[in-house]
């Protein structure tokens, strides 16, 4: 939405720049003028050119990353009813968890995706939230759930399934 706004002010800058250009070579106004405003005219074409690019790639990468998910879904779809049955166990046990810290709704989503390790950009997107949104909500989680970021989080989940190896 940002990128937007910005996009289509230097759109109407760009606009009014051009016409104030015509202009002023008709009135004969000096070369220096007309070159400076034609740099504006030229710098704002670039800016909206960009951010077009910009917000393309970005969509693009939101759409790729739904069907990443969508596949994602389809495949636990197809595993097999016992492993069905652990993961869903293994999911109440996370959100008895998230209960516990006292989690919202919303800080439940963004730390399920973190589990899942989407990167704060990518949860944002996926949420359709900002991504400073995101990083805000995760802070909260690690103060609620009483670890230092990120890697500690997800330890605090996994750390348990993960047996030492018998020595030989």
């Amino acid at each position: 939405m940002k990128n937007s706004v910005i996009t289509i002010i230097l759109l109407i800058i760009m606009v009014l720049n051009f016409f104030d250009v015509l202009t002023d070579i008709t009135l004969g106004a000096p070369r220096w003028h007309i070159i400076s405003e034609s740099i504006i005219v030229l710098v704002s074409a670039f800016g909206v050119i960009f951010l077009i690019e910009e917000m393309k790639a970005r969509t693009l990468d939101i759409v790729n990353l739904k069907k990443e998910l969508m596949v994602s879904d389809d495949k636990l779809n197809n595993i097999t009813e016992e492993m069905k049955n652990a993961r869903h166990e293994y999911s109440a046990v996370i959100h008895t968890q998230f209960e516990r810290w006292s989690l919202t709704p919303s800080e439940q989503a963004v730390a399920m995706f973190l589990l899942k390790g989407l990167s704060f950009k990518e949860i944002s997107s996926v949420r359709d939230t900002k991504e400073k949104t995101v990083r805000q909500q995760a802070s909260v989680i690690y103060s609620k759930a009483n670890v230092g970021g990120r890697h500690e989080f997800a330890a605090w989940f996994f750390e348990d399934f993960i047996q030492p190896m018998a020595s030989c």
